[in-house]
């Protein structure tokens, strides 16, 4: 029995009774994800296009040519900032309730309470891999339970791709801002 200094306390709800993630919101980050995307995809069309017309490659190429696709090319960096900063605030506000949601179904299983679902992804190099292992406990959170005489292994192949995927990503793109930042001309960025 559970004591409190009233007396007797209730039991916790049973995890039928937890409530489930919000569909609208994960709509949402499914949908800045997709803008996102859409956006680098700009971006990168917009730098072929720059890098073409700087090159000569482009026929007529004129100071207004190159100030067009400079400009085209300055516009698609600040649609790409605000489809990321969107699609991170909401990402981030969905990792934290599904760890907290989860966190209701099995607290067992969890490693680091549910505040890290957030401060993890700002700790400074250590966002590297703590986001990472909330991902992996609420994975293991939600899957079954072992049958009798079975192992509990549930593979988590998914959440490594996805972290694999992310972490390439942002490793891929500090080096490429580091390379055109410390470039001194449009070839210096092609050199190795």
């Amino acid at each position: 029995m559970f004591a409190s200094k009233d007396g007797l306390r209730p039991p916790s709800p049973l995890p039928g009774s937890v409530p489930l993630a919000s569909r609208g919101l994960l709509v949402a980050v499914v949908a800045a994800l997709a803008a996102c995307a859409l956006g680098d995809l700009f971006a990168v069309y917009t730098g072929v296009r720059l890098h073409g017309v700087a090159d000569g490659d482009v026929t007529a190429t004129t100071a207004s040519s190159l100030d067009s696709a400079y400009s085209l090319y300055e516009r698609a960096g600040q649609v790409q900032v605000a489809t990321t900063l969107l699609c991170m605030v909401l990402f981030v506000t969905w990792f934290f309730l599904t760890r907290r949601r989860t966190g209701l179904l099995a607290p067992d299983r969890f490693r680091m309470g549910p505040g890290w679902a957030i401060g993890a992804w700002f700790v400074p190099v250590a966002n590297l891999w703590l986001p990472y292992r909330v991902a992996v406990d609420m994975w293991g959170a939600c899957s079954p339970l072992p049958t009798e005489g079975e192992r509990r292994r549930v593979p988590v192949w998914p959440v490594n791709l996805w972290w694999g995927l992310f972490a390439g990503t942002t490793l891929l793109g500090r080096y490429a801002a580091m390379r055109f930042d410390t470039a001194d001309s449009p070839a210096g960025i092609d050199e190795p």
